[in-house]
């Protein structure tokens, strides 16, 4: 089960530590960092562009696909972003490119509330369908000017910017969405259902 939620203690090379400040941009009990940590619960998936594929399915059942030459062709976009770790690390403006979830589910009828991200290697996470709509959720394919890296989650990771990174699916796969929620892998596990940094929501009860 893989995600960066990076509550694991293998930690990447090159990790330098932490350099607590104060700022305006920084959650409570957050300290930043210039690296961008590699922390995971497994072995990272090695997915070909051939073999990729993301799906979109309804609570009613009906899917909608996207090969890799189909997903690219889909208008992107950049983004500059703070990400936040569940671990406590925060990265400040970081650059992304990716594809809206706005333009996946541009069409699509539903009466779902709640959405599952599902990964490559079966890691599971649960959101509110409000949390994917509204230019705060994207299927992100580069970092840094440059193509994701695998152990970031390459070819495409789902980025929530607003959440705690572990509700970012590495390697993501597909969304199904739900009539009711239910909790992902590390929500069963007892970690916060929604994540918020700001509110410091890290496990059930926070």
């Amino acid at each position: 089960m893989l995600d960066d939620r990076n509550e694991t203690p293998i930690v990447s090379r090159g990790f330098v530590g932490r350099r607590r400040a104060e700022n305006a941009s920084l959650p409570p009990g957050q300290y930043l960092t210039e690296d961008f940590p590699v922390l995971s619960a497994g072995p990272t998936p090695k997915i070909a562009l051939d073999d990729w594929q993301f799906t979109l399915t309804t609570e009613d059942g009906a899917a909608r696909k996207w090969n890799w030459k189909e997903f690219r062709a889909l208008p992107s976009v950049s983004i500059t972003t703070d990400i936040h770790c569940v671990t406590r690390w925060s990265k400040l403006a970081t650059a992304w490119e990716g594809v809206s979830l706005d333009t996946l589910l541009d069409g699509v009828t539903t009466a779902a509330t709640f959405a599952m991200a599902q990964s490559y290697g079966g890691y599971t996470t649960n959101l509110p369908l409000a949390d994917l709509r509204g230019a705060k959720a994207w299927i992100a394919f580069r970092f840094g000017g440059e193509n994701l890296a695998p152990e970031h989650g390459g070819p495409a990771r789902l980025l929530v910017p607003h959440l705690y990174l572990w509700k970012s699916a590495k390697w993501i796969r597909g969304i199904t969405l739900m009539l009711q929620d239910r909790p992902g892998f590390w929500e069963s596990l007892g970690y916060n259902n929604y994540g918020d940094p700001w509110r410091e929501q890290r496990y059930w009860g926070d």
